[in-house]
């Protein structure tokens, strides 16, 4: 039976979503509150520079292909991608750099010539994250985290050990130089936990780097968001844009509908991909399902300051994406999750679009994005984001050896503040709620609610967890579910 659906927020999760139920049929309208479309993922424009607000790191392009051709699709159908070679480099100090290649096989030689022998372990490594990768991203998180059940195959039986042990300690078993076990730990933190503190099994991510590889959409990561929107369309999905939901609608304890801006609007269905925090404040307290004591004690990945640049020539002696781990990994990683505060030495992330894809910034010039990340709900000024700036941009000048400053036309910053103004993010949160053994699958925010008939969630904040694959698969889970009811 046909039910009019309204999806409130227009991220890769509600957008995924709203192509599936429009699949089956059903009348759906997205509401999205800010006057673009694609959540975190929006792209922002000026002076001929073009940068992605969000998300810059395409990782996972099977999950992507597996969403495409769930309508008889492909990814090649609507944007062109780019594999990155170096994928990425690593900045360790002055002419102290690590790049990673776009194959295993040079990044193992890479590896072998910093540490005897650890070529051989990589290879082992990789295979075993191979093997937790098909574990987990074919079949696992394709699964709606109702019953912890849906754990229990015979593949994770032999594997539970990996449940409780964590992706730290099983890279520093193996491997002694610090550079190494560094590079090995970054994936993970796309989950938005510590290494310390992130199950074994999901090791996964190191495959999704090193065996499947860093892309890049053409022009930046909106191709993606423009790909999902134009197979939106065309399945029949209506899209409203400055359209902030002040209310859901509940009664005899089912949602019937939203009210934007005074005006009522009647939905059989009503699927949130906004943040779910937000979303039950929407709600009389008695309909919520979580309480700000629960929400409280989550453990979210973090915020993070944003910068964007534009650069008036092109910037040397640096790679499409590039980190910068000249500092105290341990310590920073201390304020964001042990003692919140601004890091005294931050580690960051640059990413120059413009290296790739000529269309992100004028002729000889350069698009810069800087990203700092920091604990949510942490105090956010002006003067903080300037003393920041001038923190990062002075050691990256150091480290790659030249002078920049001088050649900015214009930043444009972002951090806590605006998480929490533009997309009603819990805390500020940049990244949702990290993927830690307590906050895993069944034990995520659920997709439906418990107290509110015709009420689901999608998105970071509940299965299967962070990042832009995951939102993906989160869209599909939801649809799904929502379907069966209609059916039942």
């Amino acid at each position: 039976m046909k039910k009019t659906i309204a999806i409130i927020g227009s991220g890769f999760s509600a957008l995924a979503a709203s192509c599936y139920l429009a699949q089956q049929g059903n009348n759906v309208t997205i509401y999205e509150k800010n006057d673009s479309i694609g959540g975190r993922s929006r792209q922002f424009k000026k002076d001929g520079f073009t940068f992605d607000m969000g998300p810059s790191w395409y990782w996972m392009p099977d999950v992507f292909e597996r969403f495409f051709n769930d309508f008889n699709k492909k990814t090649a159908d609507f944007y062109e991608l780019i594999k990155l070679n170096p994928a990425y480099s690593v900045y360790f100090g002055i002419d102290d750099f690590i790049n990673i290649y776009d194959n295993l096989e040079e990044i193992k030689v890479t590896f072998e010539n910093i540490e005897k022998g650890s070529g051989e372990k990589l290879q082992a490594f990789i295979n075993q994250a191979k093997s937790n990768y098909d574990i987990a991203i074919k079949d696992l998180v394709y699964r709606p985290g109702i019953s912890p059940l849906e754990l229990i195959t015979p593949e994770t039986a032999l594997k539970l050990n990996q449940f409780f042990g964590s992706v730290s300690n099983d890279i520093r078993k193996k491997f002694k130089n610090e550079r190494l076990i560094q590079i090995l730990e970054f994936p993970v933190l796309f989950l938005g936990a510590k290494p310390s503190k992130t199950p074994s099994f999901y090791n996964f991510m190191n495959y999704a780097d090193f065996g499947l590889g860093t892309w890049h959409p053409k022009t930046g990561m909106f191709d993606v968001v423009r790909g999902i929107e134009k197979l939106a369309l065309e399945l029949g999905v209506r899209i409203e844009t400055n359209a902030s939901i002040e209310k859901i609608i509940v009664e005899n304890k089912t949602a019937t509908g939203i009210i934007i801006n005074g005006k009522s609007i009647k939905a059989d269905v009503v699927l949130s991909g906004a943040d779910y925090h937000h979303t039950e404040t929407l709600l009389d307290e008695e309909h919520r399902v979580y309480s700000e004591k629960y929400w409280d004690s989550r453990v979210f990945a973090p915020s993070s300051l944003l910068f964007f640049v534009g650069f008036n020539k092109k910037i040397q002696n640096v790679t499409h994406h590039a980190l910068f781990f000249d500092v105290d990994f341990n310590q920073h990683a201390a304020d964001i999750y042990d003692n919140p505060k601004w890091p005294e030495a931050p580690l960051f992330y640059a990413n120059f679009p413009s290296k790739t894809d000529e269309s992100a910034a004028p002729n000889g010039m350069e698009s810069g994005f800087f990203l700092i990340p920091l604990a949510p709900g942490i105090e956010d000024t002006e003067e903080l984001r300037e003393t920041y700036f001038e923190k990062i941009i002075t050691r990256f000048e150091t480290l790659t050896q030249q002078e920049i400053k001088n050649s900015i036309i214009f930043k444009k910053s972002f951090c806590k503040n605006d998480f929490v103004t533009d997309y009603n993010a819990y805390k500020g949160n940049a990244y949702g709620m990290a993927n830690t053994l307590l906050q895993t699958a069944f034990l995520r925010p659920k997709l439906k609610s418990k107290k509110v008939r015709n009420l689901y969630f999608t998105g970071q904040l509940t299965v299967p967890g962070p990042g832009v694959p995951p939102a993906l698969i989160s869209g599909k889970l939801v649809a799904e579910l929502i379907q069966k009811s209609i059916r039942s």
